[in-house]
């Protein structure tokens, strides 16, 4: 809810009648946005070269990389686990037998298996990994979504970055804005896609208000803030309110808006295709932002801390919704002509153990794992990498995930010098890394 208007004339239970309105406008449409648009007052767009879009996948816990995309087939039992391989579509290649489909669509995306965490701890994986800075006390390291809503800034009156779901371990600062600030934060949708109905929180009207009515008390505290303004010694500060409630108007009634969070109206045939469950619909929705203006979204899922029945759970829950909904998006999104121009990554916390424990699971392991790209000119069918006989080592063609870092922003066409200013006025060097240039 805005709550930062003047307090003047008040009524017996302490509320005035512009903030009653107020609420009757924004905090009744469950709005809470005042941060966010600060941000688009600040006007973060510059002209930049390149300005891809950017979807990423949190699966959050860490997902093993034995038993999805590297597999080892002739290791000991205790190390191969209880999973068979596949061929991919790429010659030499073979997955895991629990993604066919990704196997079999492995043409249209990018695998690293060099790719060496350096981090084994939950929480701190979530900052690492998703700003390509390891953590640091005295600076909060922003994540790629912050980075680019701050370098690139709105597109149109959707919020340039958006958190679907949230599965995010922010105790270290995993998915925040940092120093950049909580105007450049995510916009976080907790509601399922895959409900129905989907109520997004803040911008779908609750029950019995109409936008012809919303339209009614923005003109009232209009009326209002024309009387309170001729008395008022900081017009200028009115000024700028009065621009945050007209954004959070163009916001809610915005076409963008509506047409980006119908997920209705999609055909049920393509609904299906990508999976009437959770994960599939959010990747969906993440495709109906992109396509509507937003420029980044990060899509999460959680439950992929597997020191117990490892094999069981990726066999039943983990992985049949990813292995179906993943190829879908990159199938969906060149059909539509946004695959060139939209970076789409997996990412996780960790790899995990080379060997099998006795809860039939596997434990945290911090130097080696996979990662996964596609679209924005990243080559299909390419694998870069290669681990140890066990899994456990990175044995050739090592990334970093600062590289990792490095690699995004450039899709984004963020430049690799970027300084960012912290609260206190230090520069902040946000890039370190090298870029994967076999996929530049």
């Amino acid at each position: 809810m805005f709550n930062i208007a003047p307090r003047r004339s008040r009524n017996c239970e302490g509320v005035t009648r512009r903030h009653a309105l107020q609420v009757g406008t924004l905090a009744g449409l469950g709005l809470s946005l005042p941060t966010l648009l600060r941000a688009e007052r600040a006007g973060g767009g510059r002209p930049t070269g390149a300005e891809n879009n950017c979807i990423l996948i949190w699966t959050r816990g860490g997902t093993s990389h034995h038993d999805t995309f590297d597999p080892k087939p002739d290791a000991p039992v205790s190390v191969r686990g209880e999973f068979g391989v596949i061929p991919t579509a790429t010659p030499g290649v073979f997955f895991s037998d629990v993604v066919p489909r990704m196997a079999k669509e492995q043409q249209r995306f990018a695998l690293l298996r060099g790719w060496n965490p350096q981090n084994g701890s939950h929480g701190m994986a979530d900052q690492i990994v998703m700003s390509g800075r390891k953590f640091n006390q005295s600076v909060a390291y922003p994540c790629y979504g912050s980075v680019a809503s701050q370098y690139h800034g709105f597109r149109n009156a959707l919020p340039p970055f958006v958190q679907l779901g949230t599965q995010i371990d922010s105790r270290f600062g995993g998915g925040s804005p940092g120093i950049l600030g909580l105007e450049h934060g995510p916009f976080v949708i907790g509601s399922d896609p895959n409900a129905s109905p989907f109520v997004v929180r803040d911008i779908t009207p609750p029950s019995g208000v109409g936008l012809d009515r919303v339209d009614r008390r923005r003109s009232i505290l209009e009326r209002i803030d024309d009387l309170q303004r001729a008395v008022d010694v900081q017009p200028a500060a009115f000024e700028s309110l009065d621009e945050h409630y007209r954004t959070a108007h163009r916001m809610i009634t915005s076409p963008e808006t509506k047409r980006a969070f119908s997920i209705d109206a999609e055909s049920p045939e393509l609904r299906e295709a990508y999976g009437k469950h959770r994960f599939g619909q959010s990747l969906l929705l993440a495709r109906r932002l992109i396509e509507s203006g937003v420029r980044f979204v990060t899509v999460t899922d959680g439950g992929w801390d597997t020191h117990q029945n490892n094999f069981k759970s990726l066999k039943d829950s983990r992985l049949p919704p990813i292995d179906q909904a993943l190829p879908q998006l990159l199938i969906d999104l060149e059909e539509r002509g946004l695959l060139d121009s939209t970076l789409v990554c997996w990412l996780t916390d960790f790899g995990r153990t080379p060997v099998v424990n006795s809860a039939s699971g596997r434990d945290h392991w911090s130097s080696s794992g996979f990662a996964i790209m596609a679209g924005a000119g990243i080559p299909g069918g390419h694998v870069l990498g290669e681990t140890t006989a066990d899994g456990g080592a990175v044995a050739k063609d090592e990334y970093l995930t600062a590289d990792l870092a490095t690699t995004i922003y450039q899709k984004l066409g963020i430049p690799a010098d970027l300084i960012a200013q912290s609260p206190d006025g230090r520069p902040i060097r946000l890039i370190e890394g090298r870029p994967i240039v076999e996929w530049m």
